[in-house]
């Protein structure tokens, strides 16, 4: 059996939203993130080293990494989800799960880190760390959130799905990085198909049964 250790709020929900389009059983194990500092609990470096979530342990295999574990699955159930072998939309698809993490995703966590930097800090640099903190975003994290989120927006002008025409896990990868450019830039305004790729997925009954399993997740609105 499959289990997902899976923590709230989380990448983990798109292995998740992952296993219930692919239809192979799971369990999860459920962790929380520390009220106070918002990190994994101790509790999953029982699990793998880095004490991080999303890991699926499947017998005796441990994969961390969500495109790793993208990988797994997909081939565990006889390569659904993913173009056929040498087709252009095969490239697209291995690109698409590579930059997810690689290159959308750290401009994101720079402009999480930069938002929550200030209410961090002491009380009296309050104002010298909020002050840092707006010249850091405005200067260099928003304008590269620009590029990435103008870059999705002409991807989908083109074709439906990140991979071509067919929906495929390609888009379950990239489901974190646009939900997270929704929640921490108006990563909607002015890019329809951005808004209408995420009323999509969102309205999808396997993503609304890993909803369901998962728990709170406040990248779903």
């Amino acid at each position: 059996m499959i289990i997902v250790h899976h923590l709230n709020n989380s990448r983990s929900q798109r292995v998740l939203w992952l296993l219930e389009e692919l239809g192979l059983p799971y369990e999860i194990a459920h962790h929380q993130r520390d009220p106070k500092t918002m990190l994994a609990p101790p509790s999953l470096k029982a699990v793998h080293p880095l004490g991080k979530s999303p890991v699926v342990v499947d017998g005796d295999h441990v994969i961390a990494e969500t495109g790793a574990i993208v990988e797994y699955l997909v081939e565990k159930a006889g390569g659904r989800l993913r173009p056929a072998a040498g087709s252009p939309e095969r490239l697209a698809w291995t690109y698409w799960l590579h930059y997810a993490e690689g290159s959308a995703m750290p401009p994101l966590l720079l402009k999480l880190i930069f938002m929550t930097l200030p209410q961090r800090a002491p009380g009296l640099m309050k104002p010298l760390v909020r002050g840092i903190a707006n010249q850091a975003m405005k200067g260099f994290v928003d304008p590269q959130l620009k590029t990435h989120f103008d870059y999705w927006e002409s991807v989908l002008a083109q074709v439906p799905w990140f991979a071509g025409q067919d929906f495929s896990a390609a888009d379950i990868m990239m489901s974190f990085p646009l939900e997270a450019g929704a929640q921490r830039g108006d990563v909607r305004a002015g890019r329809p198909r951005i808004a209408s790729f995420l009323e999509t997925i969102h309205a999808r009954p396997a993503y609304r049964a890993a909803l369901e399993k998962g728990g709170p997740y406040a990248f779903a609105d």
